[in-house]
């Protein structure tokens, strides 16, 4: 049998990794190891629980306001120690988080091939997102089998001289698991009339934009543009938000500063999969600038406006789904303003099509990882 190990650290690592990791199990041919890091521990944890998934290694190395530079040391380290346990013939990572990169270098400095789960995505600025470009251009050189999502990231790769048979198209593991999390929902009428209730405090009348916001680069001012942006968009529009706020103290102060207390605006603590999965299903409008988010819901036919200049997800842009804002407090409030006021407008984008994949990424993972790894 050959030895898989499935290496991650954070939230939406866990949630796209999640599919790959279940298909894998079916397996007759794989032994599968997961090992991770909870570089990221709470928000981490809810994500395991949900799909059912017990690591065999929790390095569990998240230290309160940890630097990058301590962080990639002891992930490095950390997964040497757990590679030189295991001895696996393949390691598994995702996208492009400190984890990613310093798996993929500890596998490479063992001459171990790796497979890259959300390979290719360029946003063509080293300093957005920060550091994650840097981190998956890093892991791409170490890589053998790139599971590249979209055409747009194979092009990518091929640009960078990348052998063209050690690019695999799957589309966007993401997609599987949002769909597996939707018909669980459906299937669980007890769930959802849990999550009414969780959620009781929302006006059934008014429509709601759910927020989410944590990117590195719109710490400092970014963020105090984005909670003004959002005290307008109440302030001079009968809707509410939901902002579920990440606890990076560089996010937390500012919005509870400047959005605590406003009765329309309702700060809450990070959500598990499945209750954001319905609040994303309920919402109106969704302002975020997380990756996931501009994957997931064009799914679910919601209009997003990102708040970044620059994406490596393009191909949403493309197809009519996504619109960039950056933290511009103008941008923001226009956008939104178009959406809740030109109907036809909202019509356009909340009917494009969704370019990321079709709900069977993993099952092309797996088949590769059987025929050639």
């Amino acid at each position: 049998m050959k030895k898989v190990i499935a290496i991650f650290g954070t939230r939406p690592e866990a949630i796209k990794m999640a599919p790959v990791i279940a298909e894998l199990r079916k397996s007759a041919d794989l032994d599968l190891r997961v090992c991770v890091t909870a570089q990221h521990r709470g928000m981490l944890d809810q994500v395991l629980s949900l799909f059912d998934i017990t690591p065999d290694h929790d390095l569990d190395l998240m230290q309160p306001n940890q630097s990058l530079d301590s962080l990639t040391a002891r992930l490095l380290v950390g997964v040497g120690q757990v590679l030189d346990r295991e001895k696996p013939d393949l390691v598994l990572v995702h996208g492009d988080t400190s984890t990613t990169l310093s798996s993929s270098l500890a596998a490479f400095y063992r001459k171990l091939p790796v497979g890259h789960v959300e390979a290719g995505l360029r946003s063509g600025s080293l300093l957005a997102p920060w550091p994650e470009e840097m981190n998956r251009r890093i892991a791409t050189l170490a890589t053998r089998f790139h599971f590249a999502p979209t055409e747009r990231s194979r092009q990518n790769l091929l640009a960078e001289a990348v052998e063209e048979s050690q690019i695999y198209l799957t589309g966007n593991t993401v997609i599987d698991a949002l769909i597996e999390t939707v018909a669980r929902l459906k299937r669980s009428p007890d769930i959802r009339a849990e999550f009414e209730r969780r959620f009781g405090f929302l006006d059934s009348n008014l429509p709601l934009i759910l927020v989410t916001g944590h990117r590195r680069e719109n710490f400092g001012a970014g963020f105090e543009n984005i909670c003004r942006a959002l005290v307008d968009i109440v302030t001079d529009n009968e809707v509410q938000i939901v902002y579920p706020v990440h606890p990076n103290p560089n996010v937390l102060a500012p919005v509870e500063r400047l959005l605590g207390g406003h009765p329309r605006i309702h700060l809450i603590d990070p959500l598990d999969y499945a209750p954001f999965v319905f609040l994303m299903e309920r919402s109106h409008i969704i302002i975020t600038d997380s990756g996931g988010v501009q994957e997931e819901a064009p799914s679910l036919g919601k209009p997003v406006l990102v708040m970044r200049d620059t994406t490596e997800r393009p191909e949403a842009v493309d197809a009519g789904t996504v619109i960039l804002v950056g933290a511009s407090r103008e941008r923001i409030v226009s956008e939104t303003s178009r959406l809740l006021g030109d109907s036809a407008h909202y019509a356009r984008m909340a009917q494009a099509m969704n370019p990321y994949g079709d709900g069977k990424a993993a099952k092309r993972i797996r088949a590769v990882i059987e025929e050639r790894a």
